[in-house]
């Protein structure tokens, strides 16, 4: 579904990812783990196409999309839900739900406002809200839902449990495995090793922009060097 090929990407001058290369399978779920500063949410821009690399490819489908507008990225079927959220604060919750809608593609989950709501039902219960009126938590799930209404094949979800209450985190955790369970490809970044093991089939290490792990939880578990060595804090 997914392939990175020896990524090199910048911000100016700093050289952020280095040679950066894996793959992922269709219907997997694939944990991005790694400290702060170590490359996940330039790994997530750059598969987007958001921050373009200077080398290496980015493959989707079979199709190399390095270099392509990151809005043909998503026609393409690339969902991306950023850290920052960046929901319309004066729109309703049903209004953001509309601003994403595309067309129902081949061979994917197709969802719908009601779909949505049955998944999020948090926000159906305020779904004449605007978004200001909503916490942080909400803000993230209607993030996710505004994503999921443009059909993505593939989701890139940047530190989902990142700031939100416990009791969120445990809903966000199933919502993921709920989209597992529709066959969808997900990608997280994430510094919460446990939310991550609870989700994801594999880990993929991150540190300095390199990849230092690429198994499954059970494979990490086995290398604790690893695990202190790059998830310690």
């Amino acid at each position: 579904m997914l392939e990175l090929e020896g990524v090199n990407s910048f911000y100016g001058k700093a050289h952020i990812l280095n040679d950066l290369g894996f793959t992922v399978q269709g219907g997997e779920v694939v944990a991005l783990l790694g400290r702060n500063g170590a490359g996940k949410s330039t790994t997530m821009k750059s598969i987007m196409q958001l921050v373009r690399p200077k080398t290496g490819r980015v493959r989707f489908a079979g199709r190399d999309i390095t270099g392509l507008p990151p809005y043909k990225v998503a026609r393409l079927g690339l969902g991306y839900v950023p850290e920052d959220r960046r929901i319309f604060t004066d729109l309703t919750i049903q209004e953001n739900l509309e601003v994403g809608r595309q067309p129902r593609r081949e061979d994917t989950p197709h969802w719908t406002v009601e779909a949505l709501f049955e998944l999020f039902p948090n926000l159906l219960e305020r779904r004449e809200n605007r978004g200001k009126e909503m916490s942080g938590g909400e803000q993230q799930m209607l993030t996710i839902a505004r994503t999921l209404m443009g059909n993505p094949r593939l989701l890139l979800l940047d530190e989902p449990s990142e700031g939100i209450a416990p009791v969120i985190v445990e809903q966000m955790a199933q919502t993921i495995l709920k989209l597992k369970a529709e066959g969808l490809t997900v990608i997280i970044s994430e510094q919460n090793l446990h939310f991550a093991k609870i989700v994801a089939d594999r880990a993929v290490i991150i540190e300095g922009g390199e990849k230092k792990f690429d198994g499954s939880f059970l494979e990490l578990e086995q290398q604790p060097e690893i695990r202190d060595a790059y998830l310690s804090v």
